[in-house]
C-alpha cells in the first residue's frame, strides 16, 4: 500500500507537469511571437494542414520517436507504446488549454503578446520541472535528446541544442514552403529556447529536492525516496 501511494503522488506530479507544460505552449501560440522549439514543428503542421495543435502534437511526437529507433538503431515496443501514450494525453491537454484560454483576453497589444510569452515560459518550465522530478517516462522530444547524445557521444547540453535547432530550422522550412512565411518560427522561440532551460535550472535547484522528499513519503511516514532516482544530467538549452 506505502508503494501504491508514492505511485500515486508522483503520477499526480507527472499529469500536473504535463497539463503545465501544455499551458504554457498554449499561451505561447497565443501570443503569437513564435512557439518553443519543442512545439514548434508541431504547430509548423498545423499552420500548413489547418488541423488542431494537439493532433499535429501526436504526429510530431510519432516522428520524434521514429527517428529515436533510427538513431539508436534499438527499438523497444513497450517503450514506444509508453511514449505515444504520453503524447496522446499531452496533445489533448494542449487542445483543452487553448479552449480554456478564449476564456482569457486575446492579446492584441505588443504589450500583451510579451505578456503571455513570458507566462508561457514559467508555465513550460514547471511543466517540465514537474515531469523531470517524477521520473517517469519523458516526452518522445526529451527522449530524443538523450538518444542524440549516447549516439554522438556529446554532452546533454549540446544535444538539446542541435536537437532544438533542428526542429526549429524544419518547422521554419515547412512553415514557408507552404505558407511563405517563418509562421511557428519567431522571437519567442529564440527567447523560449533560452529561457526556459535557466528557469528550468532554478526550479530544480531549488524545489526539487523537496518534491521528490514529499512524493517519497508514505502513508506511515516513512521515506522512499531511493526509489525515486534523480537524474545525474540536468536539461539545459
Amino acid at each position: 500500500m506505502n508503494h501504491i501511494h508514492v505511485t500515486i503522488k508522483r503520477l499526480f506530479v507527472y499529469i500536473c507537469g504535463l497539463f503545465f507544460l501544455a499551458f504554457g505552449v498554449s499561451f505561447s501560440i497565443q501570443a503569437d511571437l513564435g512557439v518553443s522549439p519543442v512545439s514548434s514543428l508541431a504547430y509548423a503542421f498545423t499552420l500548413t494542414t489547418g488541423f488542431s495543435v494537439g493532433l499535429m502534437t501526436i504526429v510530431a511526437n510519432i516522428l520524434f520517436i521514429i527517428v529515436q529507433v533510427i538513431l539508436s538503431k534499438r527499438f523497444s515496443l513497450r517503450g514506444s507504446i509508453v511514449q505515444l501514450m504520453i503524447s496522446f494525453v499531452f496533445g489533448f491537454f494542449i487542445d483543452m488549454t487553448l479552449l480554456l484560454l478564449q476564456l482569457f483576453p486575446t492579446p492584441n497589444t505588443f504589450l500583451m503578446q510579451w505578456v503571455f510569452l513570458i507566462i508561457s515560459l514559467f508555465l513550460m518550465s514547471i511543466g517540465l520541472f514537474g515531469c523531470f522530478s517524477s521520473k517517469y517516462t519523458l516526452m518522445p522530444y526529451d527522449e530524443l535528446t538523450h538518444v542524440i547524445s549516447e549516439t554522438f557521444n556529446i554532452n546533454l547540453g549540446k544535444a538539446k541544442i542541435y536537437g532544438d535547432l533542428i526542429n526549429v530550422v524544419s518547422a521554419g522550412v515547412i512553415c514557408i514552403v507552404f505558407i511563405q512565411s517563418l509562421g511557428s518560427v519567431g522571437i519567442g522561440t529564440i527567447i523560449a529556447a533560452y529561457f526556459i532551460g535557466k528557469i528550468l535550472g532554478w526550479l530544480m535547484k531549488m524545489y526539487q529536492k523537496p518534491l521528490i522528499n514529499w512524493m517519497s513519503k508514505t502513508k506511515d511516514g516513512t521515506s522512499k525516496v531511493k526509489e525515486i532516482m534523480i537524474r545525474d544530467e540536468q536539461t539545459s538549452s
